[in-house]
C-alpha cells in the first residue's frame, strides 16, 4: 500500500499508461494473511516450505544466508516476470502488474523438489538424502591445510573415479548405493581427504571426471585458472574484486564498469537537481529523512 499512499498505485499509473509493466515485489504478496507483514528471508524460505529442507541430519534447518529467497526467488523470479510481460506486450500492447511474491518465488524455484519427491530423492529425513550431505559422494571434506574439497560423484562412472583417486579399491567397498553404509563411508573418505593438502587434492583430481572440486575462498576465486580464463571476475579502480556480469551474451555482452560502486546517497543531490527539485525542497527532504545524503554536510 505503500505506492498507493503516494498516489502511484498500479490503477494511476496503467490508466496514464496501459502499456506500463508494474512490478510489486514482497516477500508474501498482495494479498493474504501475511500481506502486511514485516519478514525477512527466512521467514519467506520458511513459509515456502523450502527452509525444512535445508541443513544437516539432527540438526536444526539453516538459510543460506539471504540467497534464495530475497534473491532468487524475488530479485530473479521478479526480473523474469518483467522480461515475460515485455514480451506478451509485444503481442497484446498491453502493460500488467506482476505481484512477485518470495514466498512463491523461492517454491517455485524448488519445483524440482516437488516433482521428485516419488523418485526416492527426499524419501529419508533431512540430511539423509542423495542431495543434502546424507551421501558420502556428495559431501563437502576437510584437508589437512583446513581448508575443504567438493565432491559430487553422483554417476557410477565419476564416484569410480574418485574412488580411484583416493586410492581405495571399489571391489573392496559396499556398493555406492547401499544407504546403510553411507555413515562409515563419510568417516572413511573424510580420513583420507584429512591426510592431503587442499592443493594436493587438486594435483590429484583435475583433468578427471570425478567431480572434485575446491571449495574456493572469496580470496582465491578470481586466481583459480578456469575463473582466469573466462575473466568470470573483474577488478575495478579501487582494486576491489566482484563477480562478471552473467550469463555471458554472444552479440551483446554485459560491459561490466571498473568503477567503484556508489556510496549510499553519494549522488542523491545531483540526480534531484537534475529532475528539477530545487535545493530548498531538495533539504526539505533531506530533514525529513525522506532521502540519505553521503555525508549529513551536503552542500546545500
Amino acid at each position: 500500500g505503500v505506492m498507493e499512499r503516494l498516489g502511484l498505485g498500479p490503477e494511476v499509473l496503467l490508466q496514464e499508461n496501459p502499456r506500463l509493466i508494474y512490478a510489486r515485489l514482497t516477500g508474501f504478496g498482495q494479498t493474504g494473511k501475511y500481506a502486511k507483514s514485516a519478514g525477512h528471508d527466512i521467514n519467506y524460505l520458511a513459509l515456502s516450505g523450502v527452509l525444512s529442507k535445508l541443513g544437516r541430519k539432527n540438526e536444526n534447518p539453516y538459510a543460506p544466508v539471504n540467497l534464495l529467497a530475497d534473491f532468487a526467488g524475488g530479485g530473479v523470479m521478479c526480473a523474469m516476470g518483467i522480461v515475460v510481460a515485455l514480451f506478451e506486450r509485444a503481442r497484446s500492447g498491453r502493460g500488467q502488474v506482476i505481484d512477485a511474491s518470495m514466498v512463491e518465488g523461492v517454491a517455485y524455484l524448488s519445483s524440482f523438489l516437488w516433482k521428485s519427491r516419488n523418485l526416492g530423492f527426499w524419501s529419508k529425513p533431512r540430511g539423509e538424502n542423495l542431495l543434502d550431505s546424507g551421501a558420502p559422494f556428495y559431501e563437502t571434506y576437510k584437508t589437512s591445510d583446513g581448508k575443504f574439497m567438493a565432491v559430487g560423484a553422483l554417476e557410477p562412472h565419476f564416484y569410480s573415479q574418485l574412488i580411484k583417486g583416493l586410492g581405495l579399491n571399489l571391489d573392496e567397498l559396499p556398493a555406492q548405493m547401499s544407504y546403510s553404509d553411507w555413515p562409515e563411508m563419510k568417516k572413511k573418505f573424510a580420513s583420507i581427504f584429512a591426510q592431503k593438502t587442499q592443493a594436493e587434492w587438486c594435483s590429484i583430481f583435475d583433468g578427471t571426471d570425478a567431480c572434485v572440486t575446491p571449495v574456493l575462498s572469496f580470496s582465491d576465486v578470481a586466481l583459480h585458472q578456469h575463473n582466469k580464463e573466462r575473466s568470470s571476475f573483474i577488478k575495478n579502480d579501487q582494486g576491489e574484486i566482484s563477480p562478471r556480469p552473467a550469463p555471458v551474451l554472444s552479440r551483446t555482452p554485459a560491459v561490466p564498469s571498473c568503477k567503484r560502486d556508489p556510496f549510499t546517497g553519494e549522488h542523491t543531490e545531483e540526480i534531484l537537481l537534475e529532475y528539477g527539485f530545487t535545493k530548498q525542497e531538495i533539504a526539505k527532504l533531506y530533514s525529513e529523512k525522506a532521502i540519505e545524503f553521503k555525508s549529513p554536510k551536503a552542500n546545500l
